[in-house]
């Protein structure tokens, strides 16, 4: 299916949900770049803070970082699009037009590694942005954050779509060989067709699988994530995802269903219509059925999963593919034992 004529090309969202928090009255922005072909805004903020506690039993790190809010990738589906309502802005177009990013987040991460009450659990780069935007290529906050990790030798999990993480090779590869970092590549298709609708600024599926050859091949442990699986749209791809991310040498692979809680289902849905109206309604239908009659879900344990028929075979395909293609494969354990001793030695320098 054709979308529409006044389609929004390189754009996940097409509308911009009415902000619940309007009324918020921002602090002064200072714009610190324009991309004006995309008519992309980078704006930067001033946190207090850059490590954020997670609360979830269904992710595996205890701390997450952040170095962008925001993320020009554009995913249609990106559950993270409800966040920057909090900022003022529109989890629509806004959230993938609209970056704010945090130029003072090395220094914030090095004053909390220096502290003596800190301990070394992993934390994960990023889980509400992509710390390999597009901006990433120019700022490098994300290689600042690296560096600072790697001097203190705390462990560290990354989760991308982007190959921009080969630029960091150097120092993921050091980390690798004292087991301080992972990396979770998303895969969700093979399809680039799909890819270019569904996420339309991230590397190229096929991108993606060469950027976990050449981590794989440098020693450091790769996951794919086939996240999020969406019933209608990319279900039948799960085995070909999982051959190809073993084939280029993948540890192990993990699966998401999708969810479209808050803003993210009116976004979702006027994709839907605008690029597939002759199944919009039975991808909903498929969608609700896996969380109990409803697009969202915040149940732990259950949300990424999801429940019921359809949600089973799904689960059943996955574990299928990861006997036939990952067997005797696993990501090693953190190394939570060089922390101190490095952190003791680099306060001794000051």
């Amino acid at each position: 299916m054709n979308p529409p004529d006044d389609y929004l090309k390189g754009r996940g969202a097409q509308i911009n949900p009415a902000n619940p928090f309007d009324s918020l009255v921002r602090d002064s922005e200072r714009v610190i770049d324009e991309d004006l072909s995309t008519k992309t805004r980078y704006i930067e903020t001033h946190p207090k803070t850059i490590i954020n506690k997670v609360d979830s039993p269904d992710i595996g790190a205890a701390w997450s970082m952040n170095p962008y809010q925001g993320c020009e990738h554009g995913c249609v589906y990106c559950y993270a699009r409800n966040t920057h309502t909090y900022w003022g802005y529109s989890a629509g177009i806004e959230f993938e037009s609209v970056i704010l990013v945090k130029k003072n987040a090395p220094l914030l991460l090095r004053e909390k590694l220096q502290s003596k009450s800190w301990e070394p659990l992993p934390i994960m780069l990023a889980g509400n942005t992509d710390c390999y935007q597009p901006i990433e290529r120019k700022l490098e906050i994300t290689r600042q954050l690296l560096e600072i990790l790697w001097e203190f030798r705390h462990p560290v999990g990354l989760i991308t779509k982007n190959s921009l993480i080969l630029r960091d090779i150097d120092i993921l590869e050091k980390m690798a060989e004292q087991n301080l970092v992972k990396v979770s590549l998303s895969i969700n298709g093979l399809d680039e067709s799909m890819r270019q609708m569904l996420e339309p600024r991230t590397a190229t599926y096929q991108k993606r699988l060469d950027t976990v050859k050449a981590l794989s091949d440098r020693g450091i442990p790769v996951n794919v994530m086939v996240a999020p699986i969406i019933p209608g749209l990319n279900e039948h791809e799960i085995f070909d995802v999982v051959k190809a991310a073993a084939d280029a040498g993948a540890r192990s692979a993990h699966h998401i269903i999708v969810r479209l809680n808050g803003d993210v289902r009116a976004i979702f849905e006027d994709w839907l219509e605008k690029n597939f109206p002759d199944r919009a309604a039975k991808v909903i239908n498929k969608i609700s059925s896996m969380h109990g009659g409803k697009t969202n879900d915040s149940r732990f344990h259950t949300r990424m999963r999801g429940e019921g028929q359809i949600a089973d075979i799904i689960a059943a395909q996955m574990k299928l593919a990861k006997r036939k293609f990952l067997s005797g494969r696993s990501m090693p354990d953190y190394n939570t034992e060089l922390y101190k001793v490095h952190r003791d030695k680099q306060l001794k320098l000051f």
